[in-house]
């Protein structure tokens, strides 16, 4: 009898533990700041979770939030600035670590106007 009991209460045990994910990917909302004295053309931002058009952002401005499926600290923004296409360096989202659930905006300013590349700082406004 002690046999069965335990036997059963393996199964439920066993049963009973779900293995879930400790944090879920997302959603996260991203928006953009433009922090330089310069206005972004058709800012198109890839979060690795989607890619949406942010629009127009002229200088110190925010754009809206955007809600993709997950993001991470580094992604891929491209933009154009009186005509001339600029962007972040590929980013590599392979060994990343998701944002989660939370509202953050990136800052964008330009590292190096001879090569046409952005910089970008991460900001955490909110948890969802």
């Amino acid at each position: 009898m002690k046999r069965i009991i335990i036997i059963v209460v393996l199964i439920l045990t066993v049963i009973a533990c779900k293995k879930q994910e400790i944090e879920p990917l997302g959603p996260t909302d991203v928006r953009i700041c433009n922090i330089t004295d310069k206005t972004f053309d058709n800012v198109i931002v890839n979060t690795s979770g989607g890619e949406n058009n942010f629009g127009t952002i002229t200088s110190g401005a925010y754009s809206s939030y955007y809600r993709y499926e997950k993001s991470y600290p580094n992604i891929d923004i491209s933009l154009t600035i009186d005509g001339v296409e600029y962007k972040t360096p590929k980013a590599d989202f392979t060994y990343q670590n998701y944002i989660g659930q939370a509202k953050c905006t990136y800052s964008v300013s330009v590292l190096d106007d001879l090569t046409h590349t952005l910089d970008t700082k991460l900001v955490y406004d909110a948890p969802l």
